[in-house]
């Protein structure tokens, strides 16, 4: 059995799993649209059916511009873990300039309101709960603050309060914004996996690891562990990439990559969620893809893959609510839009943009 790439298309970048029994759930950016960080499940890691968002209160996710002559920006890069039968997801509302965290018990929500983290001058956050308690957070810094990498602290869950001072732990390999950080303990050494190279064809992902959390960190001799760049794969600037260990135990990379336009370097549909193996060596260092590329299609392996049927792309906006494929552009006013006033035309609205998210199609009035 084959799996093909991509497994979630449309604008669906920085993905991040976790894996609950013999399940899994992923988000994404969600940038300035409003309900934020879409949720997904699957049972394969391949076939992803949408369960929600995870920010769908303007209390978890203002996005009010603070300057007008800025977007709102938004979210960037949320993680989602699990741990002790809560879900967590720790992201960066880049409107506020606030890092945060939410947590429900049910992946469906509700979750709770946001724990923010203070005076934190960074990005792409990630959780990582340790054998012995600890919880550590792992983020990158913001450019212009000097020592851009990547930095890490213990964090006390229930408060949000770090207990130390941001360490730098790695610089990255040199390549430029190093962020996207995930920390990961796996036969007694920490590994930590990042992006370098910025979202575009230089794009990459690399790591690193030590055995103890704040290193030092050795890095890979083999980096980057993946990368599209300077090749004519229909895939290209892959990065951005989190790891995941099925149920039968093998390893798998979820990653965003785009399609650019045959014959030239133009990409409409944003960067989306692909899926491809993981590899490792006898020294213990992992490889993603096909020697260290992203390919359209894979060998499944033990995953059961179900084939995707072509549904029929319509909405008639017959229900009360809508559906999860639609967006607003930062908050909505309840008395911009209704699916109820007028039947003949059961989708009115002003003065909003609404988008909906499987192709990126976009109104305004």
């Amino acid at each position: 059995m084959k799996h093909k790439n991509l497994v979630i298309s449309g604008f669906h970048p920085d993905p991040s799993v976790c894996k609950v029994g013999e399940e899994y759930y992923l988000v994404t950016s969600s940038f300035e649209y409003f309900p934020g960080v879409p949720i997904y499940h699957s049972v394969n890691l391949v076939n992803w059916k949408q369960i929600g968002y995870v920010l769908t209160q303007e209390s978890q996710l203002p996005l009010t511009r603070i300057h007008s002559y800025t977007t709102s920006q938004g979210i960037y890069a949320p993680t989602i873990r699990y741990h002790n039968a809560r879900f967590y997801v720790i992201t960066t509302n880049v409107t506020v300039g606030k890092t945060f965290y939410v947590w429900a018990e049910d992946p469906n929500g509700p979750w709770s309101e946001p724990v923010v983290i203070e005076n934190l001058r960074g990005f792409d956050p990630s959780l990582f709960f340790d054998d012995d308690g600890k919880v550590y957070l792992t983020y990158a810094h913001f450019p212009g603050f000097g020592n851009d990498g990547i930095f890490q602290a213990e964090l006390d869950i229930d408060t949000g309060r770090l207990l130390n001072e941001p360490v730098l732990i790695w610089h990255g390999t040199g390549g430029h914004s190093p962020e996207g950080p995930h920390l990961y303990k796996i036969n007694g050494w920490y590994y930590l996996l990042i992006a370098e190279g910025g979202t575009e064809y230089g794009h990459m992902v690399t790591v690193a690891r030590s055995r103890k959390p704040f290193g030092e960190y050795e890095s890979c001799p083999n980096n980057p562990i993946v990368s599209n760049r300077s090749s004519d794969k229909p895939i290209q600037g892959t990065g951005h990439a989190d790891l995941v260990q099925d149920h039968n135990g093998e390893w798998w990379s979820v990653m965003l990559g785009f399609r650019p336009v045959k014959t030239s370097k133009l990409h409409h549909l944003g960067r989306e969620t692909n899926l491809a193996p993981v590899a490792w060596d006898e020294d213990g260092w992992p490889s993603i893809g096909l020697n260290g590329q992203v390919d359209v299609e894979y060998d499944a392996r033990s995953l059961k893959v179900v084939n995707k049927e072509k549904g029929e792309d319509r909405e008639d906006f017959s229900n009360h609510n809508l559906s999860l494929e639609w967006n607003f552009y930062r908050n909505p006013l309840a008395e911009s839009w209704s699916l109820t006033e007028k039947p003949d035309r059961p989708f009115c609205f002003s003065m909003m943009q609404y988008r909906r998210r499987g192709n990126m199609s976009t109104a305004r009035q």
